[in-house]
């Protein structure tokens, strides 16, 4: 029973960490709805848009299935970026059940 315990515990405290789901860098809480747009940048004093912007996303349904590749490269190549200059997100998400997550480069 002792060994027990110390199992469970890491079992459940797994579970609950959310680690499992997909999830932006900055969740701002909300139950219902969530939309918002966040930098990637940690330099942004030095920021510089390019003229071109490209996006991409991944998609994940209650937690259970996720699809879409929502990287810098598939940005930068669907927007004909060859130089990234700055990277932001975008996360939208209803009542848990549907999220996307979008990356979003500027560059040249």
């Amino acid at each position: 029973m002792k060994r027990i315990v110390p199992v469970f515990s890491v079992v459940v405290l797994m579970l609950v960490s959310g680690c499992a789901m997909m999830s932006a860098p900055v969740i701002p809480p909300a139950a219902a709805f969530q939309n918002y747009t966040a930098p990637l940048d940690i330099d942004n004093d030095q920021t510089q848009l390019g003229a071109k912007t490209g996006t991409s996303s991944t998609h994940n349904v209650l937690g259970l299935v996720s699809w879409g590749d929502g990287s810098t490269r598939a940005a930068a190549q669907n927007g004909g970026i060859a130089t990234i200059r700055s990277a932001d997100y975008e996360f939208f998400g209803v009542f848990g059940v549907y999220s996307r997550y979008t990356t979003i480069v500027h560059g040249d």
